[in-house]
């Protein structure tokens, strides 16, 4: 383990550990503080001995580990859909797989952006400026969603 990486962990744990203090004294529940405990590596001695030092009276938490899970192509239809219908200006008779955002739907181009943005916070990836403009139907953010997380059918 490289030292950059010893002090990032360490610099979590802090933060975590000052969380979790403050945490304990206001509530009684500590478990959603915990979510940034994943991040740090607890098998390096400098972690165990943090760990040693900072002991706490609560129960012990079952930590998840986050990972990227394979998605289908339903999947990522299911969720392209359902975020193009949640936008305001789009009604859901006229909304298909294959209809235009500009031709079919009404949107125009500020409207167009707030879609692709939308999918960015959906999906927890950017998408450049010259990829978005190319992305008119719900088929083609489907198609690059896909492409993106390696899912081919």
């Amino acid at each position: 383990m490289s030292l950059t990486q010893v002090v990032r962990s360490c610099s979590r744990f802090a933060a975590t550990a000052n969380t979790l203090r403050v945490t304990a004294a206001v509530s009684s529940t500590v478990q959603p503080q915990l979510r940034m405990m994943h991040r740090i590596n607890v098998n390096t001695p400098a972690m165990s001995i943090l760990l040693q030092q900072h002991t706490y009276k609560t129960k012990s938490y079952e930590i998840r580990n986050y990972a990227s899970a394979k998605r289908s192509l339903e999947e990522i239809q299911d969720r392209v859909l359902k975020v193009v219908a949640s936008y305001d200006k789009v009604t859901a008779d006229k909304l298909s797989v294959d209809s235009h955002f500009i031709n079919d739907l009404g949107l125009d181009s500020l409207d167009h952006v707030e879609v692709i943005m939308a999918m960015e916070d959906e999906f927890g990836f950017e998408i450049p400026d010259s990829d978005a403009e190319k992305l008119l139907k719900p088929a083609d953010i489907i198609k690059y969603v896909a492409d993106k997380e390696d899912i081919y059918d």
